[in-house]
């Protein structure tokens, strides 16, 4: 299976804007503006990924990036995962909010409000987890199972929660986590 997975990759590989050649990918839910999306060495994905730009919107994957089922990945700005991260089932990326102003206004015809999400580098991204637009993790951030999670968040750290907080840090002397 994962061969017939590997040549579906090289066959997305031609609508890229970039990739290396390593790297498999299971079937895909939904894809949209590929040529703005950019998949570093070793990227793995399992069925159900749904992956699209919006607009002028970029998607850049780093290398060794893992994303298990049914993960949602969208951007109208630029939305960048770095090397080494993993993104469980379930969860959802973006850079996009929608307008709340006018209620007299069909929620389709609002103005969508663009931030541009940024992941580290060997972060653990928690299944059911929501990466709301605007969000900055550090390096080597670890996100709880279910969290919704926006803002700015420094290298190092545990986020869980609605709304995602930080509830662990590490402390790189004591070699350990602590809690917050």
């Amino acid at each position: 299976m994962k061969y017939l997975w590997f040549l579906r990759f090289q066959l997305y590989r031609i609508f890229l804007k970039k990739s290396s050649m390593l790297g498999y990918l299971g079937p895909v839910t939904y894809v949209r503006n590929l040529n703005k999306v950019t998949l570093g060495k070793r990227f793995r994905a399992l069925p159900g990924l749904r992956i699209e730009c919006e607009n002028s919107g970029e998607i850049i994957i780093g290398s060794n990036v893992s994303i298990q089922q049914n993960v949602h990945i969208t951007s109208g700005g630029v939305l960048t995962v770095g090397s080494g991260t993993c993104i469980l089932a379930n969860s959802f990326l973006t850079t996009i909010d929608h307008s709340y102003d006018g209620i007299d206004i069909p929620p389709l015809d609002k103005d969508l409000l663009i931030s541009d999400t940024f992941i580290g580098e060997n972060c653990f991204i928690g299944m059911g987890s929501a990466i709301q637009a605007g969000t900055v993790l550090g390096n080597n951030c670890v996100v709880g199972a279910n969290s919704v999670v926006r803002g700015h968040f420094p290298d190092n750290v545990i986020i869980a929660g609605v709304p995602g907080r930080i509830i662990k840090k590490f402390n790189v002397d004591l070699k350990c986590w602590e809690k917050v």
